[in-house]
C-alpha cells in the first residue's frame, strides 16, 4: 500500500510541476526546464565586417588557405531587392552580397499570412549569406556578402519546374557566379558557386556559407510552451548538436570544429534553414556572437588552388522551409533531426511513423490520433484487462476491508498483515489501480511532443470548433470532457482504503484538466477517448465478474 501511495503521489506532484511551470511561462517568467527568455531586437542595417571570416579561420588543411591581411570587398552602391517566386516560398535577394533577406513560406501561413522565416527589417535580422576570402596579403578582397553582384537572370517566376536566379561579382581577380535553383514543390534549393580566376597568378580561396539570426523568439511564439530556438550543427562524428544564443554569447558553445560531412543551421518552431555543403570535404565550423543581439554560424572551406583564366565551382545546399522530416531526410543525412522530441524521443519517432502511417489512410490528423488512440488500448489490452479486474475485486471485497480496519483499528502492523493475506487469497494486486496510469506516462509525454513539435499537426483541424490540432482548444470543450470522463473512471475504481489516497485521487481530475487548458488540443483529443474507452472496458469487467459471481452464489 505504501508502494502505491508513492506512485499516486508521484504522478499528483509531476503534474503540479507541469501545470506550475506553464503557468509561470504565461506569466512571462522563465521555465523550470530551461526556457530562454527573449532578446532585444538587433540592430538593423548594414552587417558589420566583423561577420566576414579571415581566411585563416577556415584553415581546416594546412597549407590551403593563407592567412590575409586584405581587406574584404565591402559594398558602396546602393543596392537592390529582387523578389522571386515559387508555388512554395516567396523569396527577396538583396544584390548586395547576393544574400538572401526574406523568405515567405507560402503553404504554412501565420495569422492569414505568409510565414516569414528569413527577414530583415527593424524588427527581425535572420539572412543567408555568403562570399569567398582568401586573398594575398595587402591585395584587394574577394567578394563577399557585403560586396556588390549584379543579377544576370531574366526570369523571376516559376513556370516550369525549374528557376535558376544568378548573380555576379568581380574583385581582387575573382569573378564569383552565384546561382540558386529553386524546384517546383521544393524548399532545398541548389546553390551553385562558380569562381574564376581572371587574374595572372594562381590563387588559393576559401568559399564560407553564414546563417545570421537574432536572439528574439520566432512571432507568433506563445507563453504557454517554449519550443529550441537557436543554432544546429550535425556531423557523423558528434551527431545532432543544439547550440542556444546564450551559450554563444556567453562563450560556452560545445559543437565541433572540423568536420568533412554533415550541415549547419537555425531552428526555430516548426520551421529551419540549413547550409549543407559538399560532404567530403575538409571545413572549418564556426559559430560567434556579431555584435549584441545577433549570432552567426558558418563553414569555411578551402577550394583549392585555381589558375590564371580557369574556374572551380562549389555545389551546395540551402534548406528554407518547414520543418518535413520526410523531405528533409532526402535532403541530408540527419536534417530531420531539427524536429526534437527530447528525453522521449525512443518513443515519440516510432508514435510518429505509425502516426504517419495512419494518416495515409484516414486523411484526418484528427482522427488519425482517434485511431492511434484505439490501437495503443488495443496493445495493451491485456495488462489494463488484469488490472482492472484487480480493482473489481478491490471494489467486492470492500466491505471486508472495512471490517478489517474496525477490527484492528490503529493496529497497523496486524491491519496490513491482514490486507495483504485477504489480497493473497482473493488473487488481488494492490497496484492494479496505479499500472493503467503509470502506463500512459510516456505515451501522455511522447504524443505531447509529436504534436507540439510536428509541423504536420500545425493548423490541422479535426471538427467543428476543433480548427488546430497543435494549439489549445480555444472554448475548452475538450479538456472538460475530459475531466468528466476521467471523474467516472474514477467512480468505476474502488475507494482507496487510505484518505490521503482517496484525496489524490479525486484531484487528479482536476490537475490532470487545468493541464489540458495549456496543452495541444489534439493530445485532449487523446486522453477523452482514451478515458472513454477504459469506462467501457471497466464496465463491462465490473459487470462479467458480477455476473460470475451472481452465477456461482446460485449455483
Amino acid at each position: 500500500m505504501d508502494i502505491r501511495r508513492t506512485v499516486l503521489w508521484m504522478i499528483f506532484s509531476f503534474s503540479l510541476l507541469f501545470l506550475w511551470n506553464n503557468w509561470e511561462i504565461h506569466n512571462g517568467k522563465p521555465s523550470m526546464f530551461g526556457q530562454e527568455t527573449a532578446a532585444t531586437p538587433a540592430s538593423p542595417g548594414t552587417t558589420p565586417n566583423a561577420s566576414i571570416p579571415s581566411a585563416a579561420t577556415g584553415a581546416a588543411q594546412p597549407g590551403n588557405v593563407p592567412a590575409t591581411t586584405a581587406a574584404p570587398a565591402v559594398s558602396s552602391a546602393p543596392s537592390a531587392k529582387v523578389v522571386v517566386t515559387t508555388d512554395v516560398l516567396r523569396l527577396t535577394f538583396d544584390t548586395t552580397g547576393a544574400q538572401l533577406v526574406r523568405a515567405e513560406v507560402l503553404k504554412y501561413p501565420t495569422d492569414g499570412q505568409p510565414t516569414v522565416l528569413f527577414d530583415r527589417s527593424p524588427a527581425s535580422t535572420y539572412v543567408a549569406q555568403s562570399g569567398v576570402v582568401g586573398a594575398p596579403a595587402n591585395a584587394p578582397g574577394f567578394p563577399t556578402h557585403l560586396t556588390p553582384f549584379h543579377l544576370v537572370s531574366n526570369q523571376l517566376d516559376l513556370t516550369g519546374n525549374t528557376l535558376p536566379i544568378t548573380f555576379e561579382a568581380e574583385s581582387g581577380g575573382i569573378k564569383v557566379t552565384k546561382t540558386y535553383t529553386l524546384h517546383r514543390g521544393s524548399y532545398d534549393i541548389d546553390v551553385r558557386n562558380d569562381l574564376t580566376n581572371t587574374g595572372n597568378t594562381p590563387l588559393s580561396p576559401s568559399l564560407y556559407l553564414q546563417l545570421e539570426r537574432d536572439g528574439n523568439d520566432p512571432v507568433g511564439t506563445t507563453r504557454f510552451y517554449h519550443t529550441f530556438t537557436g543554432m544546429a550543427v550535425y556531423s557523423e562524428q558528434n551527431k545532432f548538436q543544439k547550440i542556444a544564443f546564450s551559450d554563444i554569447e556567453n562563450n560556452k558553445a560545445d559543437y565541433i570544429k572540423k568536420a568533412d560531412n554533415g550541415w549547419i543551421g537555425v531552428v526555430q518552431h516548426y520551421f529551419a534553414t540549413a547550409w549543407i555543403p559538399p560532404q567530403g570535404q575538409q571545413r572549418a565550423i564556426d559559430v560567434l556572437q556579431v555584435q549584441p543581439n545577433l549570432y552567426a554560424i558558418r563553414t569555411i572551406e578551402p577550394v583549392g588552388q585555381i589558375a590564371p583564366n580557369s574556374t572551380a565551382s562549389v555545389d551546395t545546399h540551402l534548406w528554407v522551409g518547414p520543418q518535413d522530416q520526410k523531405a528533409m531526410s532526402a535532403a541530408a543525412p540527419g536534417l530531420n533531426l531539427v524536429v526534437d522530441y527530447g528525453w522521449v524521443t525512443i518513443v515519440a519517432k516510432p508514435l510518429f511513423e505509425l502516426m504517419t502511417w495512419l494518416h495515409t489512410l484516414i486523411g484526418n490528423w484528427g482522427w488519425t490520433i482517434v485511431a492511434l488512440t484505439v490501437l495503443i488500448k488495443a496493445v495493451f489490452f491485456p495488462l489494463t484487462a488484469t488490472s482492472y479486474k484487480s480493482m473489481a475485486r478491490m471494489k467486492a471485497v470492500a466491505p471486508r476491508m472495512q471490517a478489517l480496519k474496525e477490527r484492528y483499528g490503529d493496529d497497523r502492523v496486524k491491519l496490513n498483515a491482514a490486507m495483504m493475506e485477504m489480497y493473497r487469497t482473493e488473487k488481488i494486486n494492490p497496484l492494479g489501480g496505479c499500472l493503467p496510469m503509470v502506463i500512459q506516462i510516456p505515451v501522455f509525454f511522447a504524443l505531447y511532443w509529436v504534436l507540439l513539435s510536428s509541423v504536420e499537426m500545425r493548423g490541422a483541424p479535426w471538427i467543428l470548433w476543433v480548427h488546430d490540432l497543435s494549439v489549445p482548444d480555444p472554448f475548452y470543450i475538450l479538456p472538460a470532457i475530459m475531466m468528466g470522463t476521467m471523474f467516472l473512471q474514477i467512480r468505476f475504481n474502488p475507494k482507496p482504503p487510505d484518505p490521503v489516497q482517496a484525496k489524490v485521487m479525486m484531484f487528479m481530475p482536476l490537475v490532470f484538466g487545468a493541464v489540458m487548458f495549456f496543452a495541444p488540443a489534439g493530445l485532449a483529443i487523446y486522453y477523452c477517448v482514451n478515458n472513454t474507452l477504459t469506462i467501457l472496458q471497466q464496465w463491462t469487467i465490473t459487470r462479467g465478474l458480477a455476473r460470475r459471481a451472481t452465477k456461482a452464489a446460485n449455483s
